[in-house]
């Protein structure tokens, strides 16, 4: 069954998604038996000659179940059910093996649960209320099933104390898209960015899962812009809301086949996880298909990159479709399948919470590896070229509640490693494990990681496990994850095409201050028609640039304003913040605006130290939520009130494996300096060596030693006779932006013929001479990379 046919290999009802194919049979689903040749791709049978159909008979009645799902007449899960569903949160498909604090029917204090419940799968009442051409706002109702399209209504709370007329007339909405990989096609970004300027409010923002969003957009104009966006390739859809959201990969646009493998698997469960129901066209695109095909979808069939070497999950889009959606349908018999004919993974309710999945490979921590519900990690055979399976990891996630012991940041568990071919089915067990077990009745506590945390990762592995019907292998050793931020110039790997990362201050693409971020970015994309790429650290990617462009691109960039890396600041290039204000409703505290001060601060307070050029992973938030992952951070800051900040300290370096701590609360943003002064300075007298990572040598020391060191501090006695210190090592520096071990090529920093020459001595060369052998990379190039770093 394909796009263009309504047949099936199936038994039973057939269910037509919004893609036009088959994507429930509530009696029985077409699945395909692996053979000796299956799964290549790593995801999905080949699909050559006639697939062999099995039938699994529905159940009539929900699986049985342990002491906490025993449910009374009186609490029947069939008012939570669609008609045909038989599993989902008051009727797990398996036991989750201990009884859980809740039973998912006591849900008067989660208001959400009800709204998602009676919106008719995503479409009511924001489908009534967005055809009232009249108001300005929608209600709390349309609000919360708005966030799964993809928007969030906001009001501008800097005219909140002091214009109260204009902060009621304020509603406005941000779009956030959905970019797997942080890609975006020339014609997707043109498209968008005609948006801002007609509809938004003339800017775009990074953000730090990779996904652009468009602010200042008007009720009136919200239809347009999303039609205007799916038109041009791109989707809202699982930007925000409880569902699966964007999907994140290292930002690169590399032929490795290890990346390339992150790349397939990342649009691949962007799709397999999409809502399914017919709303978000019914909505928004008057119940018709959008004109053009999405490009992730795309990648699936025609490659990532200039030069693919691995195969296409699919040789076309219909094919694709019949792909992806007998592998969702699939149903193995142990309660992953839902029996909801629109939403047969999510059911009617979708999940409890977002839930946020990223995919790398070995050694690459550009994406936070260790923040999300669920992380994978692609594990290559010897040879480099093969895929054998994935590294799993669960139970990751920022987001907390000040003065609420019982909200935490918690970094994933290692869960396992499973086979190409049984990842799939590992992913659906897992999201079936939180859709059914997740905690519904107190939404704080909703999120995959209070499960991990409640059951241990022993025992949700273990239900996993029963979802899936196998065992998980052993986790497969890995090599220390790198905090690599891919910005400068970088071979693609083709050996005709680069990339280049350019930083761009807490993700805000606008014209200000002399420096036309918005501008430059444009004139590159229409110059050269090249895909951009999203970074965690809410940066830019330029991807695909011919050898021969690299001058002029890097002439549109400085006739903008805009600085090369080597001129960009360590202390800046390491931090990130979320928007806070003026237009998130949770912010308790500046944060983006807040951001470049803290930063210029920091740096003059280090060099009065002797510390000149030092840094550390640096970030702000403006509430407890964490969207810009300030509990990873070395040293952050969290909004507690107006201009009040709590402090965290001891995240690590690499961002591998810990959270910081809570050091201070209600910190004045004018003390910082009071504050850190006497950390720093710890730091600088008792650390190990230049080496000794600033939240490494905090997580030793420990809060007591801190405080009691900062309690006998007399302050300015770092800035008595300084004995000055040199910054990070120059292999550190260029870690940061290419480390060799994951890019496998070296890297041109500067462009242009090398006309001048520079004489070292013989045991210099020898040294260099060394490492160029190790690292297989011409001398000339290391000496470039060297020297352009050791000059910032």
């Amino acid at each position: 069954f394909s796009a263009s046919s309504e047949e099936a290999v199936v038994q039973g009802t057939m269910v037509i998604s919004s893609r036009g194919t088959v994507i429930a049979a509530v009696a029985a689903a077409a699945v395909f038996a692996p053979g000796a040749d299956a799964f290549a791709p790593g995801f999905l049978a080949p699909m050559s000659g006639m697939p062999r159909a099995l039938s699994h008979p529905a159940r009539a009645q929900a699986p049985a179940t342990g002491p906490r799902m025993v449910a009374a007449p009186e609490r029947d899960p069939a008012t939570w059910f669609s008609p045909g569903q038989f599993v989902g949160p008051q009727a797990p498909g398996q036991d989750a093996g201990m009884e859980l604090p809740y039973d998912n029917f006591k849900l008067d204090k989660n208001k959400p649960e009800a709204i998602k419940k009676d919106s008719g799968h995503l479409r009511f009442p924001l489908l009534q209320e967005m055809a009232d051409k009249e108001t300005i706002q929608l209600t709390d109702q349309s609000v919360v099933v708005l966030k799964h399209h993809g928007s969030y209504q906001q009001q501008n709370r800097d005219l909140q104390r002091t214009d109260k007329a204009g902060y009621a007339d304020s509603f406005q909405f941000m779009l956030r898209l959905k970019n797997p990989c942080g890609k975006m096609t020339p014609e997707a970004y043109k498209a968008l960015d005609d948006c801002a300027t007609k509809y938004g409010q003339q800017d775009l923002r990074a953000t730090t899962r990779m996904a652009w969003q468009i602010h200042g957009v008007k009720k009136k104009d919200l239809k347009q812009v999303i039609a205007n966006i799916a038109n041009a390739g791109g989707s809202t859809l699982g930007g925000c809301g409880d569902i699966n959201r964007n999907v994140m990969t290292p930002p690169v646009p590399l032929a490795d086949p290890a990346y390339q493998h992150a790349y397939q698997a990342a649009n691949f469960i962007g799709e397999l996880f999409k809502p399914t129901s017919n709303a978000f066209a019914e909505l928004w695109l008057d119940g018709k298909q959008a004109s053009t095909v999405e490009y992730f979808r795309k990648d699936l069939v025609e490659g990532t990159t200039g030069v693919n070497h691995i195969p296409p999950l699919a040789t076309s889009l219909e094919e694709l479709d019949t792909r992806i959606n007998a592998a969702m349908v699939h149903d193995n018999g142990n309660g992953i399948i839902t029996g909801d004919p629109d939403e047969p993974l999510y059911g009617r309710t979708y999940l409890p919470r977002k839930f946020k999945i990223a995919v790398t490979v070995p050694g690459d921590n550009s994406m936070d590896v260790y923040i999300h519900d669920i992380s994978l990690v692609v594990i290559m055979a010897e040879d480099g070229k093969t895929l054998m399976g994935y590294n799993v990891m669960v139970g990751g996630g920022m987001g907390r509640t000040h003065n609420k012991e019982s909200t935490f940041a918690r970094v994933a568990d290692h869960l396992g490693y499973v086979d190409k071919q049984d990842i799939t089915e590992c992913l659906k067990a897992i999201l079936a494990a939180q859709r059914d077990h997740g905690n519904r009745e107190v939404r704080a506590n909703a999120r995959l990681k209070y499960l991990v945390h409640t059951l241990g990762v022993d025992k949700f592995r273990k239900l996993t496990e029963s979802y899936m019907g196998s065992k998980m292998k052993p986790w497969v050793p890995l090599p220390e994850w790198k905090n690599v931020d891919w910005l400068g110039w970088h071979e693609q790997g083709d050996d005709a095409n680069m990339f280049l990362g350019i930083h761009v201050p807490q993700g805000r693409v606008k014209d200000y201050d002399g420096i036309k971020y918005r501008t430059a970015i444009r004139a590159i994309v229409d110059k050269f028609d090249c895909d951009t790429r999203l970074t965690a650290n809410q940066n830019v990617v330029f991807c695909g640039i011919k050898k021969a462009d690299m001058a002029e691109v890097d002439a549109i960039l400085r006739l903008n304003g805009v600085k090369p890396i080597q001129e960009v600041d360590m202390m800046t290039r390491q931090s990130i913040a979320c928007p806070s204000f003026p237009l998130c409703g949770l912010a308790q505290a500046e944060a983006e605006r807040r951001m470049p001060d803290f930063n210029a601060r920091m740096n003059v307070l280090l060099s009065k130290m002797g510390m000149p050029g030092e840094y550390f992973v640096h970030r702000m938030t403006g509430c407890p939520n964490g969207c810009a992952r300030p509990y990873m951070a070395e040293l952050a800051w969290v909004g507690q009130g107006p201009d009040l900040y709590q402090m965290w300290l001891g995240g690590s370096h690499n961002l591998d494996g810990r959270t910081g701590w809570q050091y201070k609360d209600k910190v004045k943003q004018s003390d910082m300096e009071t504050e850190v002064e006497p950390i720093l300075y710890m730091w600088k007298s008792q650390r190990l060596s230049n080496a000794d990572r600033l939240g490494d040598f905090l997580d030793r020391m420990g809060k007591d030693k801190i405080k009691e060191f900062c309690a006998a501090y007399v302050p300015g006695t770092a800035f008595k006779a300084p004995t000055v210190e040199p910054g990070p090592s120059l292999g550190e520096l260029l870690a940061m932006s290419n480390d060799k071990a994951l890019s496998g090529k070296s890297v041109r920093l500067t462009t242009g013929p090398r006309k001048q020459q520079v004489r070292v001595s013989d045991e210099l060369h020898t040294m260099l001479k060394d490492v160029s052998e190790k690292n297989k990379e011409a001398i000339s190039d290391l000496v470039e990379r060297l020297l352009v770093k050791g000059l910032v």
